[in-house]
């Protein structure tokens, strides 16, 4: 079953690298700059995490990953385009649940 909602979550990350892209362009340079792709990429090990369905506990990798990112990296991938198989509130709650000590992303910013 996990690899029936692998290829969707593949999908929409094509669609969301896409869509970042074009936001990028038109808003000048955000806080990922020339690393918004490979940050939703390094986001991988989190797709568990945040899904709608039966989401897990968040691993050591995908905190890992957070804490990397940096908050105003993360806010701006979770601002982007929705995503297919992620819920949006579970990956707000990531910075918490990985004790990054974060202030929390403004939605719609």
């Amino acid at each position: 079953m996990m690899k029936r909602y692998y290829g969707v979550w593949v999908a929409a990350l094509a669609v969301m690298i896409m869509g970042g892209s074009l936001v990028q362009k038109s808003e000048g340079s955000p806080p990922c700059g020339s690393t918004f792709v490979s940050a939703i990429i390094q986001l991988l090990p989190c797709r568990p995490a945040v899904s709608p369905f039966r989401p897990y506990p968040p691993s050591e990798a995908c905190c890992a990953a957070v804490r990397s990112l940096g908050q105003p990296c993360l806010c701006v991938i979770l601002n982007g385009p929705p995503i297919i198989g992620v819920d949006r509130n579970m990956a707000l709650q990531l910075p918490d649940r990985c004790t990054a000590n974060f202030e929390p992303c403004e939605m719609g910013k």
